[in-house]
């Protein structure tokens, strides 16, 4: 039997039957099982995603208190590594292609939805976010070696975070899940033996 994923989603929807809508499709869902958070305004959804972790977010643009994608905006601001996916009434295929850029996950028309268009919706933005988030991670990883590596002038071994010297290939493929292959460049390949061996 197929294990469900279990999200945690925060649903900001004013329209009542919308919500009722969206939740039947979850818990009919046989990938995830979601834990439900429903907020009908914008103040109550930004209140809440500071006191609960949310997987994912689905935000309608037509609020009470803010409308179009000024909520995408407000909402992306003070949460930019909550996956966002904005599901509204508006067909302004304008204003999607902004959200997008803008950092949403992805943009659905309620009147196209269907429970397998909303599933893969959610999990496809999770799994980007994640990948984005990692990728983030790494390059403030790199930009922190390239400022920080402690190198030896002479032998050029890399000094790790506990004090002790490696290679400086054997210190990159560990911190950066790289592999290096060897060769010899053209400059080296015109140096005599022993300048070869007391350049290693």
């Amino acid at each position: 039997m197929k294990t469900k994923a279990k999200i945690s989603a925060l649903i900001v929807e004013d329209n009542t039957d919308d919500y009722l809508i969206l939740q039947e499709v979850l818990a009919s869902s046989g990938e995830i099982e979601a834990v439900l958070f429903h907020e009908d305004m914008l103040e109550g959804a930004l209140a809440t995603a500071e006191v609960h972790r949310f997987d994912v977010a689905i935000l309608d643009l037509s609020l009470p208190d803010s409308f179009g994608l000024d909520t995408f905006v407000a909402f992306h601001e003070k949460y930019p590594m909550l996956p966002t996916i904005i599901m509204t009434g508006s067909r302004d295929q304008e204003m999607a292609f902004e959200a997008v850029r803008m950092g949403a996950q992805d943009y659905l028309f309620k009147s196209e939805l269907s429970s397998s268009t909303i599933i893969r919706s959610i999990r496809y933005a999770i799994e980007r976010q994640r990948l984005t988030t990692e990728l983030r991670l790494a390059l403030n990883h790199v930009r922190q070696l390239q400022n920080m590596l402690p190198i030896c002038s002479i032998c050029k071994n890399v000094r790790d975070d506990q004090g002790y010297w490696n290679r400086v290939e054997e210190y990159i493929s560990k911190h950066l899940d790289v592999e290096f292959s060897h060769g010899i460049c053209p400059d080296c390949a015109g140096r005599k033996p022993d300048r070869l061996e007391s350049a290693r």
